[in-house]
């Protein structure tokens, strides 16, 4: 499956010009051990896999449950991500980011409960991987003229507009930036920031990070 996904990517570069890259994501509702597994499962292909992340229900499973596993990941040269501050509180994204170590906050949004928090994102120019729609779906916000975006660009955080998973949520990414600009009124400024920032937090090269932006 893995070496399917990873020639389709690779045709996608050299014939249509899309960039992409593997994440692989660890399920939280599974425990410690299945993660572990899963993680040595992957070491054949880490040529093909660029980063590992956590996912699925955040209630009452801390990120420090993972600590071990995302160690074995980053010593393996696995690139840090993990959803965090969705449904968890704020402790959770200072846990991804002390305990796990992370490069990127999938969704945090509710990091904004925290002003020391917010500080530290702001300060360490910590992406957040923002999905409206998911939001929306999941009751994360009761509408998305109450989504907090606008108020992460305000404060200096450095969030991007994603999809999550379309077929779930109902929107693949232009859906999401439709929405999202049209529920908060976003100008085109502020659309073009998410953007940047889209392509500065990815996992693109300096070089190709330069060329896009």
């Amino acid at each position: 499956v893995i070496n399917g996904i990873h020639r389709a990517m690779s045709t996608a570069r050299t014939d249509l010009g899309i960039t992409s890259c593997l994440i692989m994501n660890f399920l939280r509702h599974l425990d410690e051990a299945s993660a572990l597994h899963t993680l040595r499962e992957s070491l054949p292909h880490r040529d093909k896999i660029t980063a590992v992340g956590l996912d699925s229900t955040e209630l009452n499973i801390p990120p420090t449950t993972f600590q071990r596993v995302f160690a074995e990941a980053r010593e393996a040269g696995y690139r840090l991500v993990a959803h965090a501050g969705e449904e968890g509180p704020p402790e959770y994204v200072w846990q991804a980011l002390d305990q796990l170590q992370i490069e990127r906050i999938d969704h945090g949004n509710r990091c904004l409960e925290d002003e020391a928090l917010v500080r530290r994102l702001a300060t360490d120019g910590v992406g957040l991987t923002v999905c409206p729609l998911s939001n929306l779906k999941l009751c994360v916000v009761s509408a998305l003229d109450h989504h907090p975006l606008r108020l992460m660009l305000q404060k200096g955080l450095r969030p991007s507009i994603n999809s999550d998973d379309p077929a779930y949520f109902g929107g693949y990414v232009n859906a999401n930036y439709a929405a999202v600009a049209q529920a908060l009124g976003l100008t085109k400024a502020e659309l073009a920031l998410c953007a940047r920032i889209s392509f500065e937090t990815s996992f693109l090269s300096e070089a190709e990070k330069e060329e896009r932006v």
